[in-house]
């Protein structure tokens, strides 16, 4: 039986430019999804690091 190999987490800073990108294109009101695909970064990675600067941006809800 053949061994899965397991992805290594890479975790990148935060540099200055993506703070500052984050928070110009939450204030033009883009979504979480669309920030986090504009940054290369993952939708939670993006959310956490809003939080921890207090930024809001636009939610989206789908219809189920």
């Amino acid at each position: 039986m053949a061994k899965k190999r397991l992805q290594r987490r890479v975790i990148r800073t935060w540099s200055k430019t993506d703070v500052k990108m984050l928070r110009s294109m939450a204030k033009a009101k883009m979504s979480g999804r669309a920030i986090a695909r504009k940054l290369g970064r993952t939708r939670g990675a993006v959310s956490q690091k809003a939080m921890v600067l207090r930024v809001r941006f636009r939610s989206i809800r789908h219809k189920a």
